[in-house]
Protein backbone atom coordinates (compact mmCIF):
# COMPACT_ATOMS: atom_id res chain seq x y z
CA UNK A 1 0.00 0.00 0.00
CA UNK A 2 1.77 3.09 -1.34
CA UNK A 3 1.53 6.52 1.10
CA UNK A 4 -0.85 9.08 0.25
CA UNK A 5 0.55 12.56 -0.88
CA UNK A 6 -0.94 14.21 1.97
CA UNK A 7 0.85 12.12 4.55
CA UNK A 8 4.18 14.25 3.78
CA UNK A 9 4.75 17.38 5.09
CA UNK A 10 5.24 20.28 1.96
CA UNK A 11 8.45 22.02 2.63
CA UNK A 12 8.66 23.75 -0.41
CA UNK A 13 7.76 24.65 -4.31
CA UNK A 14 9.97 26.24 -7.22
CA UNK A 15 9.09 27.01 -10.25
CA UNK A 16 8.62 23.31 -11.55
CA UNK A 17 8.98 21.07 -8.24
CA UNK A 18 7.34 20.53 -5.29
CA UNK A 19 9.12 19.46 -1.88
CA UNK A 20 7.80 16.87 0.56
CA UNK A 21 9.33 15.37 3.70
CA UNK A 22 9.39 11.89 4.04
CA UNK A 23 11.27 11.40 7.16
CA UNK A 24 14.43 13.38 9.03
CA UNK A 25 17.10 11.64 6.37
CA UNK A 26 14.58 11.58 3.29
CA UNK A 27 12.49 14.39 1.43
CA UNK A 28 10.19 13.74 -1.91
CA UNK A 29 10.83 15.66 -5.11
CA UNK A 30 7.86 16.04 -7.35
CA UNK A 31 8.19 17.47 -10.90
CA UNK A 32 4.99 19.24 -12.18
CA UNK A 33 3.95 19.78 -15.52
CA UNK A 34 4.28 23.50 -14.94
CA UNK A 35 6.95 25.22 -17.38
CA UNK A 36 8.72 28.80 -16.87
CA UNK A 37 9.86 31.19 -19.34
CA UNK A 38 11.56 34.45 -18.96
CA UNK A 39 11.04 34.07 -15.19
CA UNK A 40 7.19 33.50 -15.07
CA UNK A 41 5.43 30.41 -14.50
CA UNK A 42 3.14 29.90 -17.23
CA UNK A 43 -0.74 29.34 -16.84
CA UNK A 44 -0.34 26.35 -19.35
CA UNK A 45 1.47 23.01 -18.36
CA UNK A 46 3.28 21.17 -20.64
CA UNK A 47 1.33 17.41 -20.74
CA UNK A 48 4.02 14.63 -19.56
CA UNK A 49 6.27 17.39 -18.83
CA UNK A 50 7.42 16.43 -14.88
CA UNK A 51 7.82 12.60 -16.57
CA UNK A 52 9.93 13.36 -18.93
CA UNK A 53 12.22 15.65 -17.08
CA UNK A 54 11.79 12.56 -14.04
CA UNK A 55 12.70 10.30 -16.59
CA UNK A 56 15.75 12.25 -18.15
CA UNK A 57 17.27 12.12 -14.47
CA UNK A 58 17.20 8.88 -13.63
CA UNK A 59 18.72 7.83 -16.91
CA UNK A 60 21.89 10.27 -15.98
CA UNK A 61 22.27 9.76 -12.29
CA UNK A 62 22.48 6.11 -13.70
CA UNK A 63 25.11 6.58 -16.61
CA UNK A 64 27.19 9.66 -15.45
CA UNK A 65 28.50 6.78 -12.03
CA UNK A 66 29.08 9.86 -9.90
CA UNK A 67 27.57 10.17 -6.42
CA UNK A 68 23.96 11.66 -6.66
CA UNK A 69 21.19 12.38 -4.11
CA UNK A 70 18.75 9.44 -5.43
CA UNK A 71 17.47 7.13 -2.16
CA UNK A 72 15.29 5.09 -4.05
CA UNK A 73 14.36 4.47 -8.03
CA UNK A 74 11.45 5.51 -10.07
CA UNK A 75 9.03 2.88 -8.31
CA UNK A 76 10.15 3.55 -4.82
CA UNK A 77 7.40 2.06 -2.08
CA UNK A 78 7.31 5.87 -0.61
CA UNK A 79 6.04 7.40 -4.03
CA UNK A 80 2.69 8.00 -3.79
CA UNK A 81 1.16 6.47 -6.61
CA UNK A 82 -0.67 9.64 -7.99
CA UNK A 83 3.01 10.86 -8.27
CA UNK A 84 4.40 7.80 -9.93
CA UNK A 85 6.44 8.73 -12.64
CA UNK A 86 6.96 12.35 -12.19
CA UNK A 87 8.63 11.93 -8.14
CA UNK A 88 12.40 10.85 -6.99
CA UNK A 89 13.20 9.99 -3.18
CA UNK A 90 16.16 11.86 -2.50
CA UNK A 91 18.57 12.20 0.73
CA UNK A 92 17.88 15.61 2.62
CA UNK A 93 21.35 17.48 2.00
CA UNK A 94 22.37 21.19 2.33
CA UNK A 95 22.81 22.41 -0.80
CA UNK A 96 25.84 24.88 -2.39
CA UNK A 97 23.98 28.09 -2.68
CA UNK A 98 25.60 28.97 -6.24
CA UNK A 99 24.25 27.13 -9.29
CA UNK A 100 27.11 25.81 -11.34
CA UNK A 101 26.40 26.57 -15.57
CA UNK A 102 28.89 24.56 -18.04
CA UNK A 103 28.98 26.08 -21.17
CA UNK A 104 30.87 24.35 -24.57
CA UNK A 105 29.06 26.45 -26.81
CA UNK A 106 28.03 30.14 -26.94
CA UNK A 107 24.49 31.63 -26.95
CA UNK A 108 21.91 32.93 -24.27
CA UNK A 109 23.06 34.84 -21.57
CA UNK A 110 26.82 34.32 -22.22
CA UNK A 111 26.38 35.94 -25.63
CA UNK A 112 24.97 38.82 -23.88
CA UNK A 113 27.74 39.42 -22.05
CA UNK A 114 30.46 38.06 -24.56
CA UNK A 115 29.02 40.53 -26.69
CA UNK A 116 29.03 43.25 -23.92
CA UNK A 117 32.72 42.98 -22.43
CA UNK A 118 34.63 40.05 -24.87
CA UNK A 119 33.86 37.65 -21.68
CA UNK A 120 31.98 35.67 -19.78
CA UNK A 121 31.86 35.37 -16.43
CA UNK A 122 35.09 37.11 -16.44
CA UNK A 123 36.48 34.70 -18.28
CA UNK A 124 38.13 36.33 -21.86
CA UNK A 125 37.38 34.86 -25.07
CA UNK A 126 38.67 34.87 -28.28
CA UNK A 127 37.48 37.58 -30.48
CA UNK A 128 34.82 37.06 -33.40
CA UNK A 129 32.47 34.68 -31.32
CA UNK A 130 28.96 34.63 -32.80
CA UNK A 131 25.60 32.91 -31.78
CA UNK A 132 26.52 29.51 -31.17
CA UNK A 133 29.88 29.56 -31.85
CA UNK A 134 31.91 25.98 -30.09
CA UNK A 135 34.38 27.37 -27.53
CA UNK A 136 38.08 26.50 -27.44
CA UNK A 137 37.37 23.96 -24.33
CA UNK A 138 34.05 24.29 -22.10
CA UNK A 139 33.64 26.99 -19.26
CA UNK A 140 32.56 26.92 -16.06
CA UNK A 141 30.03 30.27 -15.65
CA UNK A 142 28.53 30.16 -12.49
CA UNK A 143 24.94 32.26 -11.38
CA UNK A 144 23.71 33.59 -8.53
CA UNK A 145 20.57 31.18 -6.91
CA UNK A 146 17.60 33.79 -6.94
CA UNK A 147 14.45 33.48 -5.45
CA UNK A 148 11.28 32.44 -6.82
CA UNK A 149 10.17 34.91 -9.34
CA UNK A 150 13.89 36.65 -9.75
CA UNK A 151 16.25 36.44 -12.53
CA UNK A 152 19.68 34.52 -11.51
CA UNK A 153 23.06 36.47 -12.37
CA UNK A 154 26.21 35.53 -13.91
CA UNK A 155 28.76 36.20 -11.52
CA UNK A 156 32.26 35.55 -11.57
CA UNK A 157 34.46 32.44 -9.92
CA UNK A 158 36.24 35.47 -7.61
CA UNK A 159 32.48 35.69 -6.78
CA UNK A 160 31.98 32.25 -6.21
CA UNK A 161 35.02 31.92 -3.78
CA UNK A 162 34.08 35.06 -1.61
CA UNK A 163 30.86 32.64 -1.20
CA UNK A 164 31.89 29.55 -0.65
CA UNK A 165 35.59 29.71 -0.13
CA UNK A 166 38.60 28.78 -2.57
CA UNK A 167 38.65 25.40 -1.60
CA UNK A 168 34.50 24.19 -2.24
CA UNK A 169 34.73 26.85 -5.55
CA UNK A 170 37.90 24.60 -6.94
CA UNK A 171 35.70 21.45 -6.44
CA UNK A 172 32.88 22.86 -8.03
CA UNK A 173 34.62 24.13 -11.41
CA UNK A 174 35.97 21.10 -11.52
CA UNK A 175 32.89 18.50 -10.87
CA UNK A 176 30.67 20.64 -13.10
CA UNK A 177 33.29 20.67 -16.23
CA UNK A 178 33.85 16.38 -15.52
CA UNK A 179 29.99 16.25 -15.47
CA UNK A 180 29.37 18.21 -18.31
CA UNK A 181 31.65 16.78 -20.45
CA UNK A 182 30.63 13.01 -19.68
CA UNK A 183 27.10 14.50 -20.86
CA UNK A 184 28.32 16.20 -23.78
CA UNK A 185 30.43 12.91 -25.08
CA UNK A 186 27.20 10.50 -24.38
CA UNK A 187 25.24 13.27 -26.14
CA UNK A 188 27.51 13.53 -28.87
CA UNK A 189 27.09 9.30 -29.68
CA UNK A 190 23.34 9.93 -30.05
CA UNK A 191 23.78 13.16 -32.70
CA UNK A 192 22.93 15.80 -29.72
CA UNK A 193 24.95 18.56 -28.71
CA UNK A 194 25.11 19.32 -25.48
CA UNK A 195 25.61 23.74 -25.53
CA UNK A 196 25.19 24.41 -22.04
CA UNK A 197 23.99 23.14 -18.98
CA UNK A 198 23.34 24.07 -15.55
CA UNK A 199 23.87 21.83 -12.24
CA UNK A 200 23.42 21.80 -8.80
CA UNK A 201 25.58 20.18 -6.15
CA UNK A 202 24.52 19.30 -2.12
CA UNK A 203 27.39 17.95 0.15
CA UNK A 204 27.66 14.85 2.35
CA UNK A 205 28.29 14.55 5.45
CA UNK A 206 31.96 14.73 5.01
CA UNK A 207 31.80 17.43 2.86
CA UNK A 208 32.11 15.87 -0.38
CA UNK A 209 30.03 17.13 -3.18
CA UNK A 210 26.61 15.50 -4.23
CA UNK A 211 24.86 15.76 -8.03
CA UNK A 212 21.22 16.76 -7.01
CA UNK A 213 18.08 18.44 -8.02
CA UNK A 214 17.70 17.24 -11.85
CA UNK A 215 20.38 16.60 -14.11
CA UNK A 216 20.89 17.22 -17.90
CA UNK A 217 17.05 17.80 -18.51
CA UNK A 218 15.60 20.20 -21.01
CA UNK A 219 14.87 22.38 -18.50
CA UNK A 220 18.54 22.66 -17.71
CA UNK A 221 20.40 22.16 -20.62
CA UNK A 222 20.71 23.23 -24.23
CA UNK A 223 20.09 20.13 -26.62
CA UNK A 224 20.90 20.65 -30.39
CA UNK A 225 20.29 18.62 -33.35
CA UNK A 226 24.19 17.96 -34.56
CA UNK A 227 22.93 17.29 -38.21
CA UNK A 228 21.63 20.63 -38.39
CA UNK A 229 24.05 22.55 -36.10
CA UNK A 230 24.91 25.89 -38.46
CA UNK A 231 27.42 28.27 -36.04
CA UNK A 232 25.82 31.55 -36.49
CA UNK A 233 22.13 31.64 -35.97
CA UNK A 234 19.69 30.52 -33.46
CA UNK A 235 19.31 26.55 -33.04
CA UNK A 236 16.28 24.99 -32.66
CA UNK A 237 16.94 23.27 -29.03
CA UNK A 238 15.32 19.91 -27.93
CA UNK A 239 13.69 22.34 -24.84
CA UNK A 240 11.47 25.19 -24.17
CA UNK A 241 12.46 27.07 -27.50
CA UNK A 242 9.19 26.58 -28.66
CA UNK A 243 7.60 28.48 -25.82
CA UNK A 244 10.17 31.07 -26.25
CA UNK A 245 9.68 31.78 -29.63
CA UNK A 246 5.89 31.79 -29.02
CA UNK A 247 6.05 33.98 -26.18
CA UNK A 248 8.32 36.91 -28.12
CA UNK A 249 6.62 36.34 -31.42
CA UNK A 250 3.63 38.52 -32.95
CA UNK A 251 1.11 35.88 -32.09
CA UNK A 252 1.39 35.98 -28.34
CA UNK A 253 1.14 39.75 -28.49
CA UNK A 254 3.00 39.81 -24.91
CA UNK A 255 5.95 42.32 -24.46
CA UNK A 256 8.48 40.64 -22.01
CA UNK A 257 9.95 44.39 -21.00
CA UNK A 258 6.41 44.93 -20.13
CA UNK A 259 6.36 42.84 -16.70
CA UNK A 260 3.16 41.83 -16.98
CA UNK A 261 2.77 37.37 -17.06
CA UNK A 262 2.91 36.22 -20.65
CA UNK A 263 -0.50 34.81 -21.41
CA UNK A 264 -1.78 31.38 -21.78
CA UNK A 265 0.17 28.71 -24.44
CA UNK A 266 -1.78 27.47 -27.45
CA UNK A 267 -2.85 24.22 -27.33
CA UNK A 268 -0.46 23.49 -30.16
CA UNK A 269 2.61 24.98 -28.64
CA UNK A 270 2.18 22.81 -25.52
CA UNK A 271 1.66 19.54 -28.16
CA UNK A 272 4.54 20.75 -30.04
CA UNK A 273 6.79 21.33 -26.62
CA UNK A 274 5.71 17.76 -25.03
CA UNK A 275 6.47 16.14 -28.09
CA UNK A 276 10.06 17.91 -28.19
CA UNK A 277 10.71 16.88 -24.79
CA UNK A 278 10.15 13.48 -25.76
CA UNK A 279 11.95 13.08 -28.32
CA UNK A 280 15.12 14.41 -26.31
CA UNK A 281 14.63 11.97 -24.15
CA UNK A 282 13.85 8.70 -26.04
CA UNK A 283 16.84 10.14 -28.66
CA UNK A 284 19.58 10.45 -25.38
CA UNK A 285 18.40 7.15 -23.03
CA UNK A 286 17.59 5.11 -26.23
CA UNK A 287 14.44 4.15 -24.07
CA UNK A 288 10.95 4.34 -25.14
CA UNK A 289 8.89 6.79 -22.80
CA UNK A 290 6.51 4.93 -23.26
CA UNK A 291 7.53 2.68 -21.13
CA UNK A 292 8.14 4.77 -18.27
CA UNK A 293 5.99 4.98 -15.33
CA UNK A 294 3.04 6.17 -14.94
CA UNK A 295 0.37 7.44 -11.78
CA UNK A 296 -1.70 4.29 -11.36
CA UNK A 297 -5.35 5.09 -12.89
CA UNK A 298 -3.98 7.96 -15.16
CA UNK A 299 -5.29 8.07 -19.07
Amino acid sequence: MRPDLDSYAHVASGKVRDIYRIDDQTLLMVTSDRISAYDFVLDTPIPDKGRVLTATSFFWFEHLAVPNHLAGGPTDERIPSSVLGRSMVVHDLPMVAVECVARGYLTGSGLLDYNATGAVCGIALPAGLGEASKLPEPIFTPASKAELGDHDENITYEQVVSLVGADLAADLRAATLDVYGRGADLAASRGIILADTKFEFGQAPDGSLVLADEVLTPDSSRYWDAATYVPGQVQPSFDKQIVRNWLTGPESGWDRKSNTSPPPLPDEVAARTRTRYIEAYERLSQLSFADWPDAEGAD
